[in-house]
């Protein structure tokens, strides 16, 4: 059987804002882009994921849209836009971009109109509620700001908000606002987009009557505004409007997606093509993202295996434009020698599961955290929130904690491409700090060792792309006495690959079930035992 082309190829996720700057403003652009695509090409990429470049005024760097057909000033013009598809065609890699429609800005045009009046034909492109004894329409808190809600004087009446002030959910009870939506995606794919990434897509619908949360002062209330009934409608309805009949694919960010659940998203082809769960991101919280705790192995083997048992095809990855770098997070920085060891093992760990792989900017050179020390340093609405509202509580050193391990700026940084001023990445003073340690951790100088992680990287995308088991076989997990270890095995038409992976600064014997076998790759093996952060493939 012939597999869709967004199952065949690994896709590379790029911020702009972060990735090269062409015009030497700070800012990365799509010429940039354009200009690093044979670096991709030479990768292995097969399709890149773009964040939204679209105009904006960047309270949410660029998911807060203010002209969903217009490219945002810093980034190029439309013509920019049309020779980075062409380039990327040319290539053979496929372009998907980032679809944010649960909210816009509240600069846009629809809410500009929205607020003039309770009347406005486009007051019904958002969610408007007369408040109750002089307060919100009810207790729900965002994921941004204390409430969900905002009051706007001129029409007495407050609108919601599940992220930033500045962006208004928009109202998918509306038909007007959907078939609006509907024709700007066609406009997209006209213009040669392959698919999109869909934001947030798992909050469209809200429960109608916006009940309260249950609890006292704001509570964060998924149940009402998560997975509601009307998602599979709009969905199915998307798909039929601007899906049928193009060779294109979409993965959405399903955010309260459970192993439950999933399938009525995927299960049927009929509304998304891929979803991305967080489990995994999940799990080295307790209680919250800001409490960080170690990773635990035997718990990662177990989300693993239930997702690829909940749904056929999985999205794979460590790591996107809203998480830590993933060396820092799951690896080890101690060393040199463990940084490039982590983060080959990490790689292994995840990419020849079942699914598609999207790799992130800057992952593939292995990239960390940022040492951030000072708050003028961040640029991250969450995490300057977060400390804002610390202050307050008199808990700077645990938000700063926090931010340090698992902040969004530490994946925002600019991609470090040599080792030539601020990395190369511009010739102005960049929007963000590039991380102190870019002599040692860049492109060319990786390029220039073929031990490096990106020659890794490269390694194992075409190991990837050549193996029939890795890109169709099933998945077992493989039980371990050893508490840091993931072991599993990808079986196809009575061949097998086994791969493991140790996740500990300390040696491990391995398991039998990898004592044999043709090596494909491996950390360096001593009698059958792996080195610290080790890993080996193995074919039979």
């Amino acid at each position: 059987m012939d597999f869709p082309w967004w199952k065949e190829r690994v896709f590379y996720q790029i911020y702009p804002r972060s990735f090269c700057d062409s015009n030497g403003d700070g800012i990365g652009d799509l010429q940039g882009i354009v200009s690093r695509l044979d670096y991709l090409q030479w990768l292995g990429v097969g399709a890149v994921w773009l964040c939204p470049v679209y105009d904006s005024p960047n309270d949410d760097m660029g998911y807060d849209i203010r002209d969903y057909e217009q490219i945002m000033t810093e980034f190029g013009t439309m013509s920019d836009f049309q020779q980075l598809v062409e380039e990327l065609h040319r290539r053979d890699i496929k372009l998907i971009m980032d679809l944010v429609v649960n909210h816009s800005s509240d600069e846009h045009a629809w809410f500009v109109e929205s607020r003039k009046s309770r009347d406005n034909p486009y007051r019904d492109y958002y969610i408007w509620r007369s408040g109750k004894d002089g307060r919100e329409p009810n207790n729900w808190a965002s994921f941004f700001t204390p409430s969900a809600w905002s009051y706007d004087a001129a029409t007495d009446q407050w609108y919601l908000h599940l992220f930033g002030e500045k962006q208004p959910d928009l109202n998918w009870e509306n038909p007007r606002l959907r078939q609006d939506v509907y024709d700007m995606m066609n406009r997209w794919f006209d213009r040669g987009v392959d698919g999109f990434r869909m934001d947030v897509i798992s909050v469209l619908a809200k429960d109608p009557a916006l009940p309260d949360g249950k609890g006292q002062g704001y509570v964060f209330s998924p149940e009402y505004f998560a997975f509601q009934p009307k998602l599979h409608e709009y969905l199915r309805e998307m798909r039929r409007a601007c899906f049928d009949g193009r060779d294109c694919m979409c993965v959405g960010e399903t955010s309260f997606v459970t192993t439950e659940n999933a399938p009525s998203v995927v299960g049927d082809g009929r509304e998304l093509d891929l979803l991305f769960q967080f489990d995994i991101m999940d799990m080295d919280g307790q209680g919250s993202k800001w409490d960080p705790i170690p990773l635990d192995v035997p718990r990662l083997g177990q989300i693993i295996q239930s997702w690829q048992q909940a749904i056929d095809w999985n999205t794979l990855f460590w790591g996107n434009h809203d998480q830590p770098r993933v060396v820092s997070r799951f690896g080890c920085t101690d060393t040199e020698e463990l940084r490039v060891q982590s983060a080959k093992m990490l790689a292994v760990a995840m990419y020849l599961l079942r699914g598609t792989p999207f790799l992130y900017q800057g992952e593939e050179i292995g990239m960390t955290n940022f040492p951030f020390t000072r708050p003028d340093q961040l640029r991250d609405i969450e995490s300057i929130q977060l400390l804002n509202r610390a202050r307050q509580e008199e808990r700077e050193a645990w938000a700063w904690n926090g931010i340090l391990c698992k902040g969004r700026d530490n994946a925002r940084t600019p991609m470090q491409w040599d080792d030539s001023p601020n990395a190369g990445f511009t010739t102005g003073t960049p929007w963000i700090d590039v991380n102190p340690n870019y002599p040692a951790i860049n492109v060319a100088r990786a390029m220039a060792d073929p031990e490096s992680i990106l020659h890794f990287y490269r390694r194992l995308i075409a190991l990837r792309k050549e193996s029939n088991i890795l890109r169709r076989g099933d998945f077992q997990l493989i039980p371990c006495e050893n508490q840091h270890l993931l072991a599993y095995r990808r079986s196809y038409q009575g061949r097998s690959i086994t791969v493991v992976c140790n996740f500990s600064a300390q040696p491990a014997a391995l398991p039998p079930e990898a004592k044999t076998g043709e090596t494909l790759l491996s950390a360096p093996l001593t009698e059958h035992q792996l080195p610290p952060f080790g890993y080996v493939v193995r074919r039979s």
